[in-house]
């Protein structure tokens, strides 16, 4: 595995689309993309793709569960 390979490789484990983003989080791109420009979520933005760090998405994916629970008590 040369060194190129290796980079792909880590930027796929580390940043993620908006795509892979919102199915990781569980929401539609719509709503990812609000919390972005919202700066709710960090991105980082190179021409048309956003891109979202793993650890971010991971981080926001636990205090959705709790915001959940606090604003939409009926889903339960």
């Amino acid at each position: 595995m040369n060194s190129q390979e290796k980079d792909r490789m880590w930027l796929n484990e580390t940043f993620l689309t908006s795509e892979e983003a919102a199915a990781f989080l569980g929401i539609s791109k719509q709503a990812l993309l609000s919390l972005a420009k919202r700066h709710k979520i960090p991105s980082c933005k190179k021409g048309k793709m956003t891109l979202f760090h793993r650890i971010d998405l991971e981080l926001r994916r636990e205090k959705q569960t709790a915001l959940r629970d606090k604003y939409r008590p009926y889903d339960k």
